[in-house]
């Protein structure tokens, strides 16, 4: 990968961790990439870190059918789930492909670079 994917994808990476919608698992992923960027254990955790990243970002689809399960609705409690989905309806509308959260934006944007990653 070269300097200007890694710096990118570092800062993404650290804006990711930061993110409160980030899971625990993604944190752990971005956390053990950035400990092995610039290593000779970089490609491995960087194949293992965009697996994780592919498998964390939320399809809107998949938001919409959640936040309007009763699941969502216990989860987020009614209003905000009714809220999340007409958000969500708004960006398939749009669209969008994915959930527009602080962590979804963001591993969106690293995936982007996913091709030069692996480089």
């Amino acid at each position: 990968m070269n300097t200007e994917t890694l710096n990118y994808v570092t800062e993404k990476t650290q804006e990711l961790i930061a993110a409160p919608s980030c899971s625990a698992e993604a944190k752990e992923a971005a956390q053990r990439w950035l400990n092995a960027a610039g290593t000779d254990k970089e490609a491995e955790e960087t194949k293992k870190y965009i697996e994780e990243l592919e498998a964390d970002i939320m399809p809107i689809d998949n938001l919409i059918a959640f936040a309007g399960s009763d699941a969502g609705a216990k989860y987020f409690g009614e209003d905000t789930a009714r809220k999340i989905v007409s958000h969500a309806e708004e960006i398939k509308a749009a669209g969008g492909k994915y959930c527009d959260c602080p962590a979804c934006l963001t591993v969106a944007a690293i995936l982007e670079k996913k091709d030069d990653m692996l480089k």
